[in-house]
């Protein structure tokens, strides 16, 4: 799709969620979803089905957001899949949270970890890297197994990589 019309969703969702005052965790709740439907081949495949009809597929979107997202969240992402655009969601979605952290005049800054981090945890690392990069973040946390441990930042082009696995390479490479 179009990086024009990617935006055009994005703006769309952008708006919905203004006016319907649950910005904040409309962009939270998608950009999760986002994640986990990237790392998901199963469900991407599903989502991305022409073959499935458009009512099954926004009624596996309501079943697994339902639960847990807030009824505009459910209710775009399900719009988007209906509209046929579900291989572009990532996208969208991406484009959302950067227009969303625009809004507030902040960059996003994704951190992938482990496991889950705590509220403490969070704020300070927001500091740190807010520190080290010289911009104000919102900061978006994915927890990824496969980063063993530490942590990998990107904000905007600057990639920061703390992990276990990172620093066992750099080892292996000096023997």
């Amino acid at each position: 799709m179009s990086e024009s019309r990617i935006d055009g969703y994005a703006n769309a969702m952008f708006e919905v969620a203004r006016a319907e005052g649950t910005l904040d965790e409309v962009e939270d709740e998608l950009f999760r979803f986002g994640r986990s439907f990237e790392s998901n081949e199963g469900l991407r495949d599903t989502l991305t089905d022409d073959g499935i009809p458009v009512e099954r597929r926004q009624a596996i979107v309501e079943d697994l957001l339902g639960p847990n997202a807030t009824a505009t969240t459910t209710q775009l992402v399900s719009m988007v899949v209906a509209a046929g655009r579900g291989r572009d969601l990532p996208a969208i979605i991406d484009s959302l949270v950067a227009r969303a952290s625009s809004a507030k005049d902040l960059e996003v800054a994704e951190v992938r970890s482990a496991v889950e981090l705590t509220d403490d945890q969070q704020d300070r690392l927001r500091a740190a890297l807010a520190n080290a990069t010289g911009k104000q973040l919102n900061l978006k946390v994915i927890v990824d197994p496969t980063v063993l441990g530490g942590l990998v930042a990107t904000v905007g082009d600057t990639v920061i990589d703390g992990t276990v696995r990172t620093r066992i390479d750099q080892l292996k490479s000096r023997l």
